[in-house]
């Protein structure tokens, strides 16, 4: 699944905010300088001034887009930009100061001071804070790791233009060539990880969000590894000069200079992600408070029935197989991942897809079955949803060595953050021991994501969870 960058003022939140703060101090400095000492917010004119303000600059930032494009702007551009904003912005204040008939009372200076300061704090913050963002090494895990498909002549280029356009916003995982097999060489210190035969392979395996294919006119893009990537729901971006076959879901947009067209196993906007990472934030937070309630007293009861540590962790796969550590409270002996392999002959789940068994017997006596039919061993997965490895609502995190047998088909469900709960689980879980229906169903949930849909899942896991049908 994909972000489309439609709404810029959400996708630059920060300029947002800080084209806020600028603007308060702004109206706070021409209070203290033309009408009187103190603070503006006491009275109770200038206290509605400086409300509708607020309201005014996000009108201005949504429905203008402000701030489309702000981290290519020069200083020129900003400039031009910026002085757009601001006359927006002081025309819909006049017009409330009139509406509202208190524009004989409010001070002209005042108003003239806060424009002219506005301006010239606002301006050199948006530079400043550039800078700011041009210098900062993001962390590993806010970046999208994105392979190159390219060829030898445009490889150097396309790695520059990315490095220097990007913002810290793609990890370079590599660069496949087309017409050469420099597998295991380097171009500007970005390894080649792969030639023509061998890409879709590569992508298959390793932690990829993102292909862009990079081609000259006269080179078209492979269709097979075009479908590879839609089978396996990998986000691929195209040189619309190099377009040749995508998948349904499509979006115009410019990365790093090069116009491209963009398609994923579904497209949604900046605000849909915003409200499903804020419906994840405060799950997450609620869920992390259970956790300490009920680590109190599941603690020593695990201490006696099986010395050990009291939470397990794995590394499990995550979007587009990027690997994390997952967290439970432990409800095996700890010896369980060594007797697994003697298991498998039992598994439900044919192919070893997935690893699902009946009366397990690794399992704890008594508190070990309590709190995996009550799938409190699940709650300490609200700290992975807190940090933004998973979702309140999702597919369910292979293993590495579960991950390694997928086919391509397979990795398409993993388009998206593992989730705590998700279609598969509210569908019968404990009758589905065919991985294919699985994949249907986590399939079906991506393309038909919506926040209504995650809202759904998650009554309806409420609901099975007091059934008593919750399965790992």
């Amino acid at each position: 699944m994909y972000k489309k960058e439609n709404n810029s003022w959400l996708k630059h939140i920060d300029f947002v905010i800080l084209d806020i703060l600028c603007l308060q101090l702004a109206f706070i400095l021409a209070y203290e300088i033309r009408v009187a000492k103190g603070i503006p917010y006491l009275n109770p004119l200038y206290e509605n001034m400086a409300f509708v303000l607020v309201i005014f600059q996000l009108l201005v930032s949504f429905f203008g887009e402000s701030f489309s494009g702000v981290l290519r702007r020069g200083f020129l551009i900003e400039m031009k930009c910026m002085i757009e904003h601001e006359i927006c912005v002081m025309l819909l204040a006049v017009l409330y100061l009139f509406m509202s008939q208190q524009g004989v009372m409010y001070s002209r200076g005042a108003f003239t001071i806060m424009c002219t300061l506005y301006f010239f704090i606002a301006y050199a913050a948006r530079i400043g804070w550039k800078k700011v963002i041009r210098s900062r090494k993001f962390a590993e895990g806010e970046k999208r790791s994105i392979l190159i498909i390219t060829t030898d002549a445009e490889a150097a280029n396309v790695v520059k233009a990315l490095r220097g356009d990007s913002y810290g916003t793609y990890h370079l995982a590599g660069v496949a060539l087309l017409d050469k097999n420099k597998t295991g060489s380097m171009i500007q210190s970005v390894p080649v990880v792969a030639g023509a035969d061998d890409v879709t392979a590569y992508i298959h395996k390793n932690w990829v969000d993102e292909v862009f294919f990079a081609l000259p006119e006269h080179v078209d893009i492979p269709k097979k590894i075009m479908k590879d990537c839609n089978r396996m729901g990998v986000v691929t971006h195209v040189q619309l000069a190099a377009l040749n076959e995508l998948g349904k879901n499509q979006v115009v947009e410019e990365i790093a200079g090069y116009m491209v067209l963009s398609s994923s196993i579904n497209i949604v906007s900046s605000w849909q992600l915003l409200v499903k990472r804020l419906m994840d934030i405060a799950g997450g937070l609620v869920g992390c408070i259970f956790t300490g309630i009920i680590y109190i007293f599941i603690a020593p009861i695990m201490k006696v029935k099986s010395p050990g540590p009291v939470f397990f962790s794995q590394v499990r796969m995550g979007k587009n197989g990027k690997p994390f550590k997952i967290y439970k409270f432990r409800s095996m002996y700890m010896d369980a991942e060594e007797r697994k392999k003697e298991l498998m002959e039992k598994n439900n789940i044919k192919d070893g897809l997935m690893f699902k068994m009946d009366d397990d017997p690794r399992i704890i006596k008594r508190i070990g079955h309590f709190i995996r039919k009550t799938s409190l061993d699940e709650f300490p997965q609200f700290w992975n949803i807190l940090k933004g490895d998973m979702s309140l609502v999702g597919t369910r995190p292979p293993t590495m060595d579960e991950w390694d047998k997928y086919e391509l088909h397979h990795r398409r469900r993993l388009a998206i953050k593992p989730g705590l709960t998700g279609m598969w689980q509210v569908s019968g879980r404990s009758e589905i021991t065919d991985f294919e229906e699985v994949v249907e169903l986590d399939t079906k949930y991506i393309e038909q994501w919506s926040i209504g849909l995650d809202i759904k899942i998650l009554f309806k896991t409420v609901t099975v969870v007091f059934t008593g049908s919750g399965a790992k």
